[in-house]
């Protein structure tokens, strides 16, 4: 029975979900706002090695000017000099002074002139470093609204995440009984057996079938077939502890799944069951098989072999009243 349905049974795997692609796109949009960064802070940079080229050439302009200006000066001393010692009579002494005084006033007219251009230079680059200044800001502000953007997905991604989780947790359980689904379940079960067999501690399993049930639905409704799952489904839990598994496996199967204790234990802890069941309102009652996880087992084999021992059960059961 269980060999059959185990064949087509295979874990679930989500989808790519919208909180996965929104965690992307915050991942894109936090990269974009480094690279906007990145490229502001080297903006920065260029316009602070601007300024600094810019108070070079004020500097140099200022010494230029200086320069001009005490040429100039020289020039007013050489043409009062000239005034007093040059024979200006004579057109050789004359002309020589002339000359000086034309070349030292040209020095600084140069001079003037060169101090001119580092100036210009200079406001070009402090132009050039604002610029770069006013880029590095925009960058700056757009690096800030990627990351806020950046932030609403991902907060948007948690909710995503947590709405999903809720929703898996209330799609991994059986809606009447309250036990795992089938495929859910065994993802558990398939947890718990990689565990045992990491911490090497043993593991049991009880498949449980209702007996009767599908008389009880044709005799007196499925209402009164639902109570009686419900009835069991809780009876077992009483018996188990708070972090073993129950898994609604079929319509009237359930799979209870117990760490660090052996077959015989867990065999005590179920052996009241039915008693316990015939005092319910519906009466009634199960037949339990049980086996204990080997080093060879998978899930499958592990819930064949308690099968098999559910249906040696139920001989039993039949040869004891015939």
């Amino acid at each position: 029975m269980v060999a059959d349905e185990a064949q087509d049974d295979v874990p679930w795997l989500d989808n790519v979900s919208d909180a996965v692609q929104r965690d992307h796109a915050g991942d894109e949009r936090d990269r974009a706002a480094l690279i906007r960064d990145a490229v502001g802070s080297e903006r920065d940079a260029a316009g602070e090695r601007r300024d600094v080229a810019g108070r070079k050439r004020d500097t140099a302009s200022d010494l230029r000017d200086d320069a001009g200006d005490e040429r100039d000066a020289a020039a007013d001393l050489r043409d009062r000099t000239d005034e007093i010692s040059v024979d200006w009579t004579d057109p050789t002494s004359r002309n020589l002074a002339q000359a000086r005084a034309a070349d030292a006033r040209r020095e600084a007219a140069s001079d003037r002139r060169l101090a001119l251009q580092d100036r210009r230079a200079g406001a070009s680059a402090r132009a050039s470093a604002e610029h770069d200044r006013r880029d590095s800001r925009s960058d700056r502000s757009a690096g800030a609204g990627e990351r806020r953007h950046s932030s609403r997905d991902r907060d948007t991604s948690l909710t995503d995440r947590s709405a999903s989780a809720v929703d898996r947790e209330h799609a991994a359980h059986d809606d009447l009984t309250g036990a795992y689904m089938r495929g859910a379940g065994l993802v558990e079960l398939e947890r718990e057996i990689v565990r045992a067999r990491r911490t090497e501690q043993p593991l049991a399993v009880a498949f449980a079938d209702v007996d009767r049930l599908k008389a009880v639905n044709d005799s007196r409704g499925h209402a009164a077939g639902d109570r009686m799952l419900v009835e069991v489904a809780m009876t077992i839990r009483t018996r188990l502890r708070r972090y073993d598994l129950i898994i609604r496996h079929g319509g009237d199967e359930f799979v209870c799944v117990a760490s660090g204790i052996d077959m015989k234990t867990f065999g005590a802890r179920l052996a009241n069951v039915n008693t316990l069941l015939a005092t319910g309102y519906e009466h009634g009652s199960v037949t339990i098989g049980f086996a204990e996880l080997t080093s060879t087992d998978t899930w499958a084999s592990l819930l064949d072999r308690a099968d098999a021992d559910l249906y040696d059960q139920r001989r039993r059961q039949v040869r004891a009243h015939s």
